[in-house]
């Protein structure tokens, strides 16, 4: 988990926020700096209202040359810029730097004039034909009496001096960021180790130990989000899983007694015999009883093979048109030995002559002897039995009422199951437990619903359906 899942988090969610962070400084440094650029140019701008009437009134011969370097040292030395006065033929005729007096009387401008004459400003960064040996940043502007246009102002400021003041600002930013970027990195780890790295890990231990055995093993997380879901949906399956593994000890124990009980009485007899203790008068009735539990094992090892078989999908049901009506004529009359032994009374109530349904024959014959088997362990002697089927809608509905003793309700949700048996004492002889079971997963891959009732005053009734055709 350290190794995957954390570290993928770590490193995608903190190279997003360095990336939003290193874009979110970018373009706060490009927009200080551009900021910067044009509020110099504003300032400059501004003071050429001053400058260049001044540079009008020298070249119109209304002020001296000192008065015109004067007001272009004060304003050069208020703006941090080095200025040039340019004639309209493009010649130096007046600088505000000493050192800048040689370039006097030389022509600068030409391929620039016909801008300038336009109106336009000129701006540029860099040494300046290389006459600066650091990068300025320059800046011209024409000026004009009316419409005439006279000369142009070069203002040229050091690039250092501009981006001087920004340097700090960009180390606030960039550091800002950087500490940002460590900061969130910080709380993701942590966050991811509380929210959803540990909460993970917990419920991989526990999945860890179930596959173990130790399926009594639960999470306890008692987060609302998506992993609070995942906890409990965990639990539900781990509670699931729990259940049947139970059940598998439990059918595993049933299985266990169910061979065990007739193995036991078959080796006691034909080891009576075969050591001389039974007399050998006996020899054929405890042959007999021997011969009946071999019975009974053989009834239990088809059940399973059968109930396994429609379980796990392998027994393929061959559907077809049969007559559930005819199905349960011919059940009925197999029973009639044991209906006649304990006299009890089977009432037949049918649909029609034939009632027409799809299913598999020798299936629902299983399933109608199944059932009558079961309701005639427990009718009194005596007693009645009630088949009947009827038609609702689409479906045909069939019941089997005996009139013996009611289910407990708490135990009405268990008689499906594997060797459950209401009354173990009465049925452990002749009952395998898993008639039901067998009952219900055939209806249950024929798509159709099977139930049963407690009727009053007295009796219980099984009702299934079955798809008419």
């Amino acid at each position: 988990m350290r190794k995957g899942l954390f570290s993928k988090l770590i490193v995608t969610f903190s190279v997003i926020i360095a990336v939003s962070f290193v874009i979110v400084a970018s373009f706060l440094s490009y927009w200080f700096d551009s900021y910067s650029f044009n509020q110099r140019k504003q300032d400059l701008l501004k003071e050429t209202q001053f400058l260049g009437p001044a540079a009008v009134k020298y070249i119109e011969g209304d002020i001296s040359s000192e008065k015109l370097e004067d007001t272009i040292g004060s304003i050069a030395g208020y703006l941090s810029a080095d200025i040039w006065l340019v004639d309209s033929y493009g010649y130096v005729f007046a600088v505000s730097r000493e050192d800048d007096k040689a370039l006097i009387g030389n022509q600068l401008l030409t391929t620039e004039l016909e801008e300038l004459r336009a109106g336009g400003n000129i701006e540029k960064k860099g040494d300046y034909n290389g006459y600066f040996e650091m990068p300025v940043h320059t800046f011209e502007v024409p000026v004009f009496d009316g419409d005439t246009f006279q000369c142009v102002i070069i203002m040229h400021t050091s690039m250092a001096d501009i981006k001087g003041p920004l340097e700090s600002v960009f180390e606030i930013i960039w550091l800002s960021a950087l500490l940002a970027i460590i900061l969130s990195s910080v709380v993701i780890y942590f966050v991811s180790q509380r929210v959803l790295i540990k909460p993970l890990q917990e419920i991989n231990y526990a999945a860890d130990r179930i596959a173990k055995g130790e399926v009594d093993k639960r999470v306890v997380i008692k987060a609302k989000d998506e992993i609070g879901e995942l906890a409990e949906s965990f639990n539900s399956m781990a509670d699931a899983l729990e259940e049947v593994e139970n059940k598998r000890r439990e059918f595993i124990s049933n299985v266990s007694h169910e061979i065990r009980s007739p193995i036991t009485s078959i080796k006691g007899f034909i080891g009576g015999i075969l050591d001389g203790v039974v007399p050998k008068e006996k020899h054929n009735y405890y042959l007999t009883i021997a011969y009946e539990e071999i019975q009974r094992l053989t009834r239990l090892v088809n059940d399973l093979l059968d109930l396994s078989a429609i379980e796990s999908g392998q027994f393929r049901l061959r559907i077809e048109e049969v007559d559930i009506n005819e199905i349960i004529r011919q059940t009925v009359i197999r029973f009639e030995p044991k209906v006649m032994k304990r006299k009890v009374k089977v009432d037949v109530l049918l649909q029609g002559e034939k009632l027409m349904v799809a299913g598999d024959k020798d299936r629902l014959t299983q399933v109608i002897t199944n059932l009558l088997d079961n309701s005639m362990k427990y009718v009194p002697v005596s007693g009645n039995i009630n088949i009947k089927t009827v038609i609702k809608g689409s479906k045909a509905v069939v019941t089997i009422f005996n009139d013996g003793p009611h289910i407990p309700e708490a135990e009405i949700k268990n008689i499906w199951d594997r060797f459950y048996k209401a009354d173990k004492a009465r049925s452990s002889k002749v009952s395998t437990g898993l008639g039901l079971s067998i009952v219900r997963s055939i209806l249950t891959q024929l798509g159709e619903d099977v139930w049963v009732e407690n009727k009053e005053p007295k009796g219980v009734v099984f009702t299934f359906t079955l798809k008419m055709v």
